[in-house]
């Protein structure tokens, strides 16, 4: 057996899957962010434990965990973690939707070598504008900073006692030479720091430690059991859904949006706001558009009309041409392509017609313009891909997925019903971890469904971005 554990931003997951990689369990426990000024995202780490232990002690009730092999790591990416030269925690989590260190970040993107290094904007949720702010508004604490860990690589210590990363993830600090897969001592010095700060880097696919003999015990596994690198949530899901190949990309419909492909070398463009990072897989890279509000749009609007989303999107019926109303999805600030921390969202165009359905495909389609946003930012990089899996809790609206196939002009792939997130892809690393194998131990799912794009309707969809990108740049700096 092999148990994947997903750290996310809302709850930990675990999943067990025998050697045939059929799902035999799975197990959550939920997590709350806490958000003490505007702006901030924190967690605290110990609730991470708790989690894992709530999940762990449910699925080793219910299935023997004797015959697990290995386990692996997902999760949210950006986050830091601060410990002491003791191992504790010195202050709660900065997770990857903080944009506190806004200034900060832009101070280090200014720096030439950041994206010359990196081969990335600086952004900031990513980790190390968190140290510098840390520097500035908590100089006590960060002077007490003996090692920085992401959130899976957190979990990682307490499992294992080994303070260990991998390419992936790391790629999203701001620290780490892209290409060549290692950190950078010329951006750790940058901030302050130094090798030593950082834990030591494995591929995702390679044994990074083993599990500790208490919580083996506890859990009835055996202390040999190899705990894998690992990867970010992203680059976890990919290995879950088979995206480990170049020309084969997904877009996840979660809290946030993200359109991910594969690429089989580096090849980074930070001026599109593209984030080029490590795929969890050796000599493997990839390429993200990342939006900030996905699901999370829908999910606001689910609660100012106090109407579930599902039943927001069960009644649209067939798609039709964008109307007037207009919505940004920036609650929080954006990404790609804009980089902007600052922007927010915006409903526009609205008039006596405008009813719940039609509030409905506005917040649809504007999160579905901001992905062609991506798709146009990745290909301006030159990568291309002519089909998309869909994976994430939006993606069980037909509509929405009919709009970003006619929006992008390129067929959506929907999977057989199945987990392929980042647990699943972690259990896949772990299985390869423990067996040597490699990419041909993540191939893609069998599809049930193939969404086309509807042709009568890309002129009118293209239009629309065309006004949805002018709204941006007119109301930019008026909220």
């Amino acid at each position: 057996m092999y148990l994947g554990l997903d750290l996310g931003t809302s709850g930990l997951k675990a999943l067990l899957i025998g050697e045939d990689q059929q799902v035999l369990a799975e197990a959550q426990a939920p997590l709350t962010v806490s958000r003490p000024h505007p702006g901030w995202s924190e967690q605290s780490p110990a609730d991470w434990l708790s989690a894992t232990e709530a999940a762990l002690d449910d699925l080793s009730s219910r299935v023997s965990l004797g015959d697990v092999k290995g386990i692996g790591l997902s999760g949210q990416m950006h986050g830091a973690v601060c410990v002491d030269a003791a191992g504790d925690v010195l202050r709660p989590a900065i997770l990857w939707n903080d944009t506190r260190a806004a200034a900060e970040a832009a101070a280090m993107d200014a720096d030439p070598q950041f994206r010359a290094i990196s081969g990335n904007i600086v952004f900031p949720g990513f980790t190390a504008p968190k140290i510098a702010w840390m520097d500035a508004h908590e100089p006590a604490l960060r002077a007490r900073i003996d090692k920085v860990f992401l959130p899976k690589d957190y979990l990682r210590f307490w499992l294992t006692g080994e303070a260990v990363s991998e390419m992936s993830d790391a790629a999203g600090t701001a620290w780490l030479d892209t290409g060549a897969r290692d950190w950078s001592e010329p951006l750790l010095a940058a901030t302050g720091l130094t090798r030593a700060h950082m834990p030591r880097l494995v591929e995702g696919s390679a044994p990074s430690g083993t599990l500790r003999a208490a919580l083996a015990e506890r859990w009835g596994m055996s202390p040999s059991v190899v705990v894998a690198g690992g990867g970010g949530d992203n680059a976890a899901s990919a290995v879950g859904m088979g995206v480990v190949r170049p020309g084969q990309a997904f877009v996840s419909l979660g809290t946030s949006g993200v359109l991910f492909a594969a690429t089989e070398r580096y090849a980074p463009a930070p001026e599109t706001s593209v984030h080029s990072f490590c795929h969890a897989l050796p000599e493997t890279w990839h390429q993200m558009g990342v939006i900030l509000a996905a699901s999370d749009a829908l999910e606001w609007l689910s609660r100012l009309l106090a109407t579930p989303a599902a039943d927001l999107t069960g009644g649209l019926g067939p798609l039709k041409a964008p109307g007037r109303a207009m919505f940004l999805p920036y609650l929080g600030g954006e990404r790609t392509p804009h980089n902007d921390a600052e922007a927010r969202g915006s409903l526009t165009g609205i008039e006596h017609l405008t009813d719940r359905a039609a509030a409905t495909r506005a917040v649809l389609e504007g999160v579905t313009f901001a992905l062609r946003d991506c798709h146009e930012a990745l290909a301006a990089t030159g990568t291309r891909y002519d089909s998309l899996l869909a994976v994430g809790g939006g993606s069980r609206s037909d509509y929405w997925l009919k709009a970003i196939a006619t929006a992008l002009d390129i067929p959506v792939e929907l999977p057989v019903a199945g987990d392929f997130g980042g647990a699943f892809g972690a259990a896949r690393l772990a299985l390869m971890a423990v067996t040597g194998a490699g990419a041909e131990a993540a191939p893609r799912p069998a599809i049930a469904r193939v969404i086309e794009p509807e042709p009568t309707l890309t002129a009118a969809f293209t239009e629309a971005h065309t006004r949805y990108q002018a709204t941006y740049k007119a109301l930019k700096g008026l909220s």
